[in-house]
């Protein structure tokens, strides 16, 4: 394994060997900067989720309506990609909230081990008692 490799792999971008770092360096790419760049001029930097709820809301995030790993011949396809606020980004992909990624890799090394078993209770638990 190299050092980008590993140094990927600590910091949980690395998931399954030579998959993720293809997207990784897609976000690296001349391709994507610039069809970044023309999504953000097209859309006025303006989070097109707001928009539909009838709020306007600077944005410079760009997102794929189709993920990457769903369609590859997507990645640069104007109409696959929108503006979108942090807030709503953070909404469509929780596990990439700051706030919220130890959380999500706590969850998902607990999903890879076979002998710890997670119970939650439903909220109408509570009604209940």
């Amino acid at each position: 394994m190299s050092v980008q490799q590993m140094v990927l792999e600590s910091i949980g971008m690395l998931t399954l060997f030579g998959q993720t770092d293809k997207y990784v360096r897609f976000y690296h790419t001349k391709a994507w900067h610039d069809a970044r760049q023309e999504t953000l001029v097209r859309q006025h930097y303006l989070c097109q989720d707001c928009l539909r709820e009838g709020k306007t809301t600077v944005a410079n995030t760009v997102h794929h309506i189709i993920p990457l790993r769903d369609d590859w011949s997507k990645r640069l396809d104007q109409n696959n990609l929108e503006v979108i606020c942090l807030e709503h980004h953070n909404q469509e992909h929780p596990e990439k909230a700051s706030s919220n990624k130890k959380y999500y890799k706590r969850e998902k090394q607990i999903k890879k081990r076979n002998d710890i078993f997670k119970f939650s209770s439903n909220k109408d638990d509570e009604k209940i008692f």
